[in-house]
């Protein structure tokens, strides 16, 4: 039990999706809100609910099917739960009409009750006991917890139940909150063609919704959930504007990090040439090479203070990458470190030691190939340095072969930020390309990381990492399933050549991305074989399993 808490600055609320099967298929039934002056959530097309009412507490005792001890529990609440529960049925009944009660009743007639309960007359326990019915709370699905951004003038807390709509029961548009009643298709719902105006919660609800075929279905999937997350999204900025951040987004965890009151102003883009301040002792620039390997540009990063930057992957030659980093290291850059020396990493590092003076420190790789041609440190790293920044700072070295032999990672020990260049991607796996790139070195490397006490991941591309050790277990068990595909197809059709076995290996891939997943393949197939799982008939690999 979490004992969740509602921060001071948000309501408790709650929503319910009725669900129902149509002609197509689910159907859900949706609301048009109001249009208010200064409410962004005005003219939106939205699922019955609203704010809870001090009152819901009083009809505990008149819910059929369910307690306030069990439903808090499901709902990570030391008690209370049930209130959510009581208010959802409450607000659908005000809302649209629509009530999910047990007893003999005549609908039309209670209908008045709706205004009494909305204008707060009458409490939902008065309206239970003067109707002779008890609340269908038996019939509610937990499915989802949503908090509002911090930041916005209004903030709610809300969970999201669904329920099968009550057969016999024809929705009424209160006229108030709801003007308008809609039955539909979640995927029609999100068409863009129907114009509806749809909230971040909305749209990624019936993104949920779109997954099931039957009413039925939907339920069964809520029903199977087990805990279930708190779901807040950020503002951020964009080249578009405002807009709003999914947790499950890239950005995300570097938005919490920088913007943690949502004043808004924090980029959800990497945008080459502008700095980012990470923290007081972390720039960031990305630079202006974008690509399918590459994402939205190599980031370089400056640690320590003004008079002894130390830049990290000084990236591609690129004159206003240069100037970009000269600029923001302003007062002196005092030292280069590499992660290793492909060439959206490296080239750039000769240009900015002529131009500071500052020594270029790394390592040289075993073999050639997509290596930058004449890469020569003034020092030679070999891992385990400890290397001293201003304020009594360390960066520790950390060798971690695999994407390339001479990969180093850098640790600033006192922030647990761990500058990972290509040993580990945002939103991406990286390719391991023999004969430089070895698998088994790059497992072993990542588990090394396991080992770490880290908070912070600094990507070579993509924002901020958060949840190091996770992200790091995911790399780990992402490449665990391919190499498991490779003996599991080897297994069932061996002999097969390599470009046979890779579109069934790497069928969750587009044929566009295939030939560097080929290299990828062939790095796996290397491990198996040195491992005795494989073995090669001329250009052909055999299981040795059978």
């Amino acid at each position: 039990m979490s004992g969740h808490a509602t921060p001071a600055d948000a309501r408790r609320a709650a929503s319910l999706l009725l669900l129902r099967d149509g002609a197509d298929g689910l159907e859900v039934l949706m609301l048009r809100r109001a249009e208010r002056e200064g409410d962004h959530r005005g003219g939106a097309a939205v699922f019955p609910g609203g704010v809870l009412d001090a009152r819901d507490r009083e009809a505990h005792g008149l819910c059929d099917g369910a307690d306030d001890a069990g439903t808090s529990a499901r709902l990570g609440l030391r008690q209370g739960g049930l209130d959510y529960v009581v208010a959802a049925l409450r607000e659908t009944f005000e809302e649209v009409g629509l009530l999910l009660a047990n007893g003999s009743f005549d609908l039309a007639a209670l209908q008045p009750w709706r205004n009494r309960l909305q204008d707060g007359s009458a409490g939902i326990a008065e309206f239970c006991a003067a109707a002779g019915l008890r609340l269908d709370a038996a019939a509610l699905v937990y499915h989802s917890h949503w908090l509002t951004p911090p930041g916005m003038a209004k903030r709610f807390d809300t969970r999201f139940f669904a329920a099968h709509a009550p057969a016999g029961q024809e929705a009424q548009a209160d006229g108030g909150e709801a003007q308008a009643l809609m039955w539909l298709a979640p995927r029609a719902a999100l068409d863009p063609a129907l114009g509806l105006k749809l909230l971040p919660v909305t749209q990624r609800t019936l993104q949920d919704l779109a997954r099931s075929a039957t009413a039925e279905a939907a339920l069964a999937e809520a029903r199977a959930r087990r805990d279930i997350p708190l779901i807040m999204p950020r503002a951020a900025t964009s080249s578009r504007g405002r807009r709003t951040v999914m947790p499950d987004e890239l950005p995300y965890a570097e938005i919490a990090r920088l913007d943690p009151e949502g004043r808004g102003d924090v980029s959800c883009e990497l945008r080459p040439g502008a700095p980012v301040r990470l923290s007081p002792t972390i720039l960031r620039l990305t630079a202006p090479n974008p690509g399918p390997m590459t994402g939205p540009g190599t980031n370089s990063y400056l640690v320590g203070a003004p008079g002894a930057w130390t830049v990290i992957d000084p990236g591609p030659l690129s004159e206003s990458h240069l100037q970009a980093l000269l600029a923001a290291g302003a007062g002196g850059i005092t030292r280069i470190l590499v992660t290793h020396t492909h060439r959206d990493h490296s080239p750039g590092a000769a240009a900015l030691a002529q131009v500071t003076g500052a020594p270029v420190l790394g390592r040289i790789a075993r073999h050639p190939q997509w290596q930058e041609e004449g890469f020569a440190p003034t020092i030679e790293l070999q891992g385990g340095e400890r290397l001293p920044l201003p304020g009594g700072a360390h960066l520790r070295v950390i060798h971690t072969p695999g994407h390339a032999s001479n990969h180093l990672c850098y640790l600033l020990e006192e922030e647990r930020t761990l500058f990972t260049g290509d040993h580990v991607m945002q939103g991406s796996t990286v390719v391991i390309n023999p004969p430089d790139g070895e698998m088994a070195a790059y497992l072993a490397a990542l588990r090394g990381l396991l080992e770490l006490d880290l908070e912070w991941l600094a990507p070579g591309h993509g924002f901020l990492v958060g949840a190091p050790q996770a992200a790091v277990r995911a790399l780990i068990a992402h490449r665990l399933r391919r190499e498991a595909k490779v003996l599991e197809q080897l297994h069932a059709a061996s002999p097969l050549a390599i470009e046979a076995l890779l579109p069934l290996v790497y069928d969750d891939v587009p044929p566009a991305r295939h030939a560097m997943a080929e290299r990828s393949l062939l790095a796996h197939l290397l491990k198996l074989e040195a491992e005795g799982a494989v073995y090669r008939d001329g250009e052909r690999w055999v299981s040795a399993g059978g």
